[in-house]
């Protein structure tokens, strides 16, 4: 099933408030913030940020889903490429097949995203599916740049921390705690779900910790994701 409303043009509003605030933010701590380490408020905008940097893969992710912007495939392929290269240079077109390979062997083999093991060899393993070595020379490359034009401190504390950070997050929150261990043979989606609590869902990472609902429902967009939790 598919959303395919022509004029619902939320998830798009939705995607350009977290592109623009990330933007916005980023370009604040960059050139305006003083990094002090002894303040709260440098490590509050780190966390922002680093919640900011996963609403740009959220809304990647949701473009692979069509339902960035419903019915609108071009703007909606539009959005996902945009949102996925700005988070570490992520390619849409490489992307997107492996996450539908997700959906349809999810916890098997033949899944991208799955992995036999504790959680660093997982995660070792899942950056290693996703992560090619243009990235990492783009991203070096960029540091290098930043670090010419804003002070150093900022350019590791708000643009590249935040960045490894919010990997943290959605692996974490979007593929281990929900798919770790064995699930029964009734339970189609092989997931599992956090406990009904939407503030923390939103925080921990945009509702996803509600996985099995999404797994159930894959045409719900996150910033919905709650009205399927049971």
């Amino acid at each position: 099933m598919a959303i395919t409303r022509q004029n619902d043009w939320r998830g798009v509003a939705i995607a350009a408030v977290i592109l623009v605030c990330w933007a916005v933010l980023l370009v604040y701590l960059l050139t305006a913030f003083e990094v002090n380490y002894t303040s709260p408020l440098t490590y509050i905008f780190i966390f922002l940020q680093t919640h900011l940097y996963t609403g740009l893969f959220i809304t990647a992710h949701d473009a692979m889903h069509g339902v960035a912007a419903p019915g609108k495939p071009k703007l909606n392929r539009a959005i996902g490429s945009i949102t996925a290269f700005l988070f570490a240079y992520n390619w849409y077109p490489r992307l997107l097949p492996k996450h539908h390979q997700h959906h349809r062997h999810v916890a098997t083999d033949q899944d991208p995203d799955y992995h036999h093991g504790s959680f660093w060899p997982w995660y070792f393993s899942f950056l290693k599916n996703y992560i090619t070595w243009w990235q990492i020379l783009l991203m070096a490359v960029t540091y290098n740049v930043l670090q010419l034009f804003f002070p150093l401190d900022n350019v590791i504390l708000f643009w590249m921390v935040p960045a490894i950070l919010a990997t943290f997050q959605l692996f974490y929150f979007g593929t281990y705690l929900p798919h770790k261990g064995e699930h029964s043979e009734d339970n189609l989606h092989k997931s599992t779900t956090q406990d009904k609590n939407h503030l923390w869902a939103f925080i921990s990472c945009y509702f996803f910790g509600y996985h099995y609902e999404h797994h159930d429902k894959p045409y719900l967009p996150w910033w919905q994701l709650y009205k399927a939790k049971s």
